[in-house]
């Protein structure tokens, strides 16, 4: 808040290839600020993407359950979806992945780590099997900091098929400003800059990101916090007998409700007590998770 009180400009338009913000963000990853875009959150790179890649008609591959504006924006863009759904574990399947990539010639696949809504990681060397396969991966890595691996973003120098996403709306408590950003190869960031919005980014959004960054040590602090809460309700949740909470590597537990309880239901009433819980309804759930 003190950052956002001290803007001496805010009539003036925002810096249209948000340097300073790049400059951060290059300062805390490591790599070069010439690889980074930022966006108006990471929602708006996707569609970027999407944009710039994919002709009407072009297939992209999703692995549901996911994050679900892969599917959206490819669908607005006049792309075609061929899920490959994930196993019971909630990890992908590899091989059924290199099939569809055999068989239809999708130009992209687009993959979450840590996974929304479970939680789970993708390993390196799965990863780099698929990176091996003749189609341009796109890595979601909205809840990386809660987890115990690293960023992927350098990965981007020695792979020309890998986008990294990332975003301040988790780690910086930011989704309000919409600040997301991206590890691109050089060979595929140089469309996106000519086909992406001038000014995309606000003045308020990137003052506040780079605020964010200038305080590694109150976002560790959130993050150490965040874990040890998560440890403790997931083992609460252990012990409810209608319960089955799957390990997370983010900052949400999902869990199965068995035992013929009515999972609509129990968010429903948890909702009278004032607790709020999401109830998964799509097909891929059963519509038996929260």
């Amino acid at each position: 808040m003190e950052a956002l009180g001290s803007i001496k400009f805010p009539y003036v338009y925002p810096d249209p290839e948000s340097r300073r913000l790049r400059a951060a963000l290059a300062e805390e990853s490591g790599l070069e600020a010439e690889y980074i875009l930022v966006g108006c959150g990471a929602d708006e790179l996707i569609d970027l993407i999407i944009r710039c890649v994919l002709d009407p008609g072009d297939k992209i591959v999703d692995c549901p359950p996911t994050f679900t504006m892969y599917e959206f924006d490819a669908a607005v863009n006049g792309a075609l979806v061929i899920k490959v759904p994930r196993k019971p574990d909630f990890s992908l399947n590899g091989e059924q992945i290199a099939e569809v990539v055999k068989q239809e010639k999708p130009k992209c696949i687009f993959l979450t780590s840590p996974n929304n809504p479970d939680g789970s990681i993708i390993d390196d060397d799965v990863l780099l099997k698929i990176l091996d396969l003749p189609i341009l991966v796109i890595l979601d890595e909205a809840y990386i900091e809660f987890s115990a691996i690293e960023s992927r973003m350098s990965w981007v120098k020695k792979h020309e098929n890998l986008i990294v996403l990332r975003t301040f709306s988790k780690r910086a408590g930011l989704a309000g400003l919409r600040v997301g950003y991206g590890a691109f190869p050089l060979s595929i960031i140089e469309y996106l800059w000519r086909a992406r919005q001038p000014y995309n980014v606000s003045v308020a959004a990137e003052i506040s990101a780079c605020a964010a960054l200038q305080n590694p040590t109150y976002l560790e602090n959130v993050k150490n916090a965040l874990l040890i809460e998560r440890g403790r309700l997931y083992d609460l949740l252990k012990e409810v007998p209608f319960l089955r909470p799957f390990p997370s590597h983010s900052n949400f537990i999902l869990c199965e409700v068995t035992s013929g309880k009515d999972a609509k239901k129990l968010k429903e009433d948890l909702t009278q007590m004032g607790v709020l819980i999401r109830h998964y309804d799509k097909k891929e759930l059963k519509g038996t998770f929260v």
